[in-house]
């Protein structure tokens, strides 16, 4: 064998060595739960701290609640990175539910300051919907991709 044929196989070998440690480090990515989800679940605790206050009209709690909700924690960019590739064309609407849910809650602790039942409850319904259609446009799809589940 001579020096080109040996660095033709040492260059394929580093190249194979390359591509896997890659995959490799893609597929311990794709089995670790994501923050996205951590922080979902945070989010509907807060959610549920929030439907236990309006029907006691704990205002106070409501008001305490809301900010956890509207400045919830984001995953890292790299993180964001992954979520935008798979969203794609559709990040747009995937935001604008994310954008409504930060607006509605900074109102929902605004009614609660007032102690106005009525507009927290509206303001509540509105984060719910906001909820609700992200969750139906885009959460099988993201379980199934991310996680292989539905």
């Amino acid at each position: 064998m001579n020096a080109k044929q040996v660095m033709k196989y040492m260059m394929a070998g580093g190249l194979f060595l390359s591509l896997a440690a890659g995959a490799l480090a893609e597929a311990a990515e794709g089995s670790r739960e994501m923050a996205m989800r951590k922080i979902m679940k945070g989010l509907g605790g807060n959610m549920q701290t929030v439907t236990g206050a309006i029907s006691a009209e704990d205002w106070q709690l409501v008001e305490k609640t809301a900010p956890l909700i509207a400045d919830h924690p984001q995953p890292s960019m790299s993180e964001k990175l992954r979520i935008i590739a798979f969203i794609g064309t559709d990040m747009g609407k995937f935001k604008g539910y994310d954008s409504k849910v930060h607006e509605t809650a900074d109102s929902l602790g605004k009614a609660a300051k007032a102690k106005d039942g009525e507009a927290v409850i509206s303001a509540f319904k509105e984060i719910q919907t906001a909820c609700y259609g992200c969750h139906k446009e885009f959460r099988s799809q993201f379980l199934q991709h991310f996680y292989g589940t539905r």
